[in-house]
């Protein structure tokens, strides 16, 4: 193996491109990571903001998300973000015309399907009818092969109303989760990639959906932590570093070209945004790449409301009847200490609000908290503001799995890593993952390196 072959650099330091460079490191490999950014994490990240340390959005995972889990273990976070004994999600309705109603969405012990069974047959946001039939729509979800090219051009809810969903259980059950998972309506989804996570989530495993999320600042484990691992690994990081071009060399290696030096490489992995990869492939590395330009992105907007006073009793609720979509509490993750509350509204699927001054967005959100939490009627509000993440996930319509490549290139030794590249999950932190160890298992084998693959150790 000559000395190029042995150096690898990986462009991008969000989840996908340091799962990649702790891969190829681990396996032998001088990596290199360059990140543009002045920090690592990409879109699962945090700042500060005053006194508080904030995350841009929040984020959680489940327990069928072994990569990212995987990923936890490995950077040495995984205490740091636990998951739920068992899954159990309160949802509020507050357009009930009795008035506010709660709910919950909980599983018991039994052996799947029969795990929501109680719950499902409690939930008073349904109808009995409308209760009766997602059990029907479940059982033919269980049969559906959620890599069958065919339901890629389907859209959810067309299945679902051909299986008996009304529109009111759409709303109250498999939107309030698939907006959360997806990004995306049921009507915007696509059906295979919504029946990958129904399935996965919640009709695989007894406890696959059990919910957890970081109790400290996203950049303690996405950035302070990963950063650590990968010095550990050997890895060169580079942040501030934007990569200007990719060429091939006469020998037949990459040359990785950025505003301060030119590196070569006999593997680079190209872990940024489907559009800035479109920009940096070089010639002939797809048969087709201005599909990545077709593959659109969907925003998600978050609200940061910081009350004088506690105003919710529980880590976190859903909301039905209402714009707002989940509320968490992120008090003691924010590091706010004085008495106050800081709660994070996390609303997916925001096309109609991602662009809105704050103001209007004060004035809509505020009046609706104070729907939701009676205690928030008479509390000071201390700080309101908004991230706003207009490209947060590619949109998983109807049609986009023909869209997203593979790892591997059609050039020898370029890899393609992220979220939006063909891993079967939707854009989240597990499929960011996911496309790491595939980039680079990939690379890896091509250069004749065997690795096990962590999430067989982790099943």
């Amino acid at each position: 193996m000559s000395g190029s072959d042995q150096r690898a650099v990986v462009v991008g330091g969000g989840l996908a491109g340091v799962t990649a460079a702790l891969e190829l490191a681990d396996a032998g490999l001088r990596v290199t990571l360059l990140e543009s950014r002045p920090r690592l994490g990409g879109l699962a990240f945090s700042f500060k903001r005053g006194d508080l340390t904030v995350d841009n959005g929040q984020h959680v995972y489940l327990r069928c998300c072994t990569a990212y889990r995987w990923f936890l273990d490995r950077i040495g976070g995984a205490a740091l973000a636990p998951l739920q004994d068992r899954l159990d999600v309160p949802v509020l309705d507050v357009a009930h015309p009795a008035g506010p109603r709660l709910g919950r969405l909980r599983r018991s012990a039994l052996p799947v399907p029969l795990h929501l069974a109680a719950s499902l047959a409690r939930y008073p946001h349904l109808s009995l009818a409308e209760r009766a039939s997602v059990g029907r729509a479940a059982l033919a979800l269980r049969r559906l092969d959620p890599a069958d090219p065919a339901l890629d051009g389907l859209d959810f809810a067309t299945w679902l109303g051909r299986h008996g969903q009304s529109p009111r259980t759409i709303e109250a059950l498999w939107d309030l989760v698939g907006i959360a998972t997806l990004n995306a309506t049921a009507g915007q989804s696509s059906l295979g990639l919504a029946a990958m996570v129904f399935k996965t989530g919640l009709l695989s495993e007894n406890g696959a959906a059990d919910i957890g999320w970081a109790t400290v600042p996203l950049g303690d484990l996405h950035d302070t932590l990963a950063r650590e691992r990968l010095d550990a690994a050997g890895v060169r990081t580079e942040l501030r570093t934007k990569v200007t071009g990719i060429s091939r060399t006469e020998d037949g290696g990459w040359r990785v070209d950025t505003e301060d030096e030119s590196l070569d490489a006999g593997t680079v992995v190209l872990a940024v945004p489907q559009r800035e990869a479109h920009g940096l492939l070089p010639a002939g590395a797809l048969a087709d790449p201005d599909k990545l330009l077709d593959i659109d992105t969907a925003p998600i907007l978050n609200v940061h409301v910081v009350y004088d006073r506690k105003v919710l009793g529980r880590p976190f609720f859903a909301a039905l009847g209402s714009p707002v979509q989940w509320v968490f509490d992120r008090t003691d993750a924010s590091g706010l200490t004085d008495g106050g509350q800081y709660l994070a509204l996390s609303q997916s699927a925001a096309q109609d609000d991602i662009d809105e001054p704050v103001s209007v967005l004060r004035t809509k959100y505020l009046p609706e908290l104070e729907r939701l939490l009676p205690a928030a009627r008479g509390a000071k509000v201390r700080d309101f503001f908004v991230t706003r993440e207009r490209t947060a996930t590619f949109a998983p319509a109807p049609g986009v799995g023909r869209l997203r490549p593979g790892a591997r290139t059609d050039t020898p030794g370029l890899y393609l890593a992220g979220a939006w590249t063909a891993t079967g999950w939707p854009a989240t932190m597990e499929g960011a993952v996911r496309s790491g160890v595939s980039a680079a298992h990939a690379a890896l084998a091509a250069l004749g390196r065997h690795r096990d693959h962590p999430l067989q150790e982790a099943a």
